[in-house]
């Protein structure tokens, strides 16, 4: 019998129940008032330029930085409470417990019911959240002179993340499925194993096989440039399988640069837009940036921080999936492995939020320890100009709320950025 939002769920809860209930409220409660002081702090500085982009970035610039940051983050509340709703509906309300009820009833083989309902569940949360996404895209973005993306792109964007999620997630599924059904105790130490090795053959695969799925990548054509960025790459020791430049513009109007890959698989990628905005110079600065994450291991201390977390996670889940109490508190009234794996996927943001501070600080650090890279490798007035017009393109806030900030943003404040590079000329 599935459960109800209302009626009488009350006499199905435990103290997990109750637990988990304090942690979402306080996780939501906390999350609206930093966006709040976020909106309520980029207000109340619409007016005046930060005196260290005054002479760089119109008011008029910073006005619609203002007004974008404040739309989008207006949005994000929206968007926090409709998913924390859903999140009640999909456990206390009922709705896994009915999926699950539902995938039962044909009596298929346990490995093939799990694949299913776990694969359902991920199709109709995409499709819940489709109106935000539609919303951000055909208004925000189109109201701020962002947006790129037709109709067509949308739609064939959608086709085929679904056909991705179907042709890598569905083995993937099953896999953990058989793993956590055929090896005992230890079965969150097998999975841990099985996902890392997917993690990396994807993190090595991604720039020549999932990317141009949905981009174009050209190689930089312009002969000077691409001399320029040779020697800084010989200078640096960075081999890679080439210097790309992606069609961004396509979807959007902003801009930026990564590399990607790993190995002999390794590329450095632009955003046309980027390429358009920027002089040579200001180009090679935000590559010597980029090349900083790989000199100093960023990549590599990011994955190794990610497997750790993933590690124990995945312990503490193979300790959960073995109490009823964890199910029977989340509306669930049979235990199985693809409802601890959902369960525990879904769940698990509200407990682990007020982690966010550390992570984001951990990511700052790096951010400034590229940029110092950056200055040591090739021209730091290039770097702050580069970085300003980025921030001018993107409409980028330079007053975030200092908090918000601390919670949210793994690149630094502009101004304490900016600040910290010209410490460094």
């Amino acid at each position: 019998m599935p459960y109800v939002i209302f009626g009488n769920i009350t006499d199905k809860m435990n103290a997990f129940t109750y637990l988990f209930i304090a942690a979402l409220a306080c996780s939501t409660l906390v999350q609206l008032w930093l966006a709040n002081r976020h909106r309520t702090h980029v207000r109340s500085h619409r007016e005046r330029v930060p005196d260290a982009f005054a002479e760089r970035i119109p008011l008029d610039d910073h006005h619609k930085a203002a007004d974008y940051t404040v739309t989008r983050t207006r949005l994000g509340m929206l968007e926090l409470v409709y998913g924390s709703l859903l999140l009640l509906a999909w456990t206390l309300g009922g709705g896994l417990e009915w999926l699950d009820q539902a995938w039962r009833g044909p009596g298929f083989a346990p490995l093939y019911t799990g694949t299913g309902i776990m694969l359902s569940a991920m199709i109709i949360m995409a499709l819940l959240d489709l109106p935000f996404s539609l919303y951000y895209t055909f208004v925000i973005e189109e109201r701020f002179g962002f947006n790129r993306t037709t109709a067509g792109t949308f739609i064939s964007d959608l086709i085929k993340q679904a056909l991705l999620a179907l042709i890598i997630g569905a083995p993937m599924i099953m896999l953990a499925l058989w793993i956590m059904e055929s090896s005992g105790g230890l079965w969150w130490l097998y999975v841990w194993l099985a996902w890392m090795s997917f993690s990396l053959i994807m993190f090595w695969a991604y720039p020549a096989i999932i990317a141009p799925l949905f981009n174009k990548f050209s190689p930089l054509e312009n002969d000077t440039l691409k001399t320029r960025i040779q020697a800084l790459l010989d200078k640096c020791g960075f081999r890679s399988k080439g210097i790309f430049v992606m069609d961004g513009s396509k979807r959007s109007g902003h801009g930026n640069a990564y590399f990607t890959g790993f190995g002999r698989n390794k590329r450095i990628v632009f955003f046309d837009t980027l390429i358009e905005s920027l002089e040579p110079g200001e180009v090679e600065a935000v590559l010597a940036h980029e090349l900083g994450h790989f000199k100093l291991k960023h990549i590599q201390k990011r994955l190794l921080t990610t497997a750790a977390m993933s590690l124990a996670g995945l312990a503490l889940l193979g300790w959960l999936a073995a109490q009823d109490w964890f199910y029977n508190g989340l509306g669930i009234s049979q235990a199985s492995p693809w409802m601890a794996l959902l369960l525990f996927s879904m769940v698990a943001p509200a407990f682990t939020f007020f982690l966010h501070p550390l992570f984001a600080r951990l990511s700052r650090k790096h951010e400034f320890e590229a940029d110092a890279y950056a200055v040591s490798q090739s021209d730091g007035n290039d770097l702050i100009r580069a970085l300003v017009k980025m921030y001018k393109e993107n409409a980028s806030s330079l007053t975030p709320d200092p908090l918000y900030s601390a919670f949210h943003d793994s690149h630094p404040p502009a101004p304490v950025r900016i600040a910290h590079i010209s410490g460094n000329i």
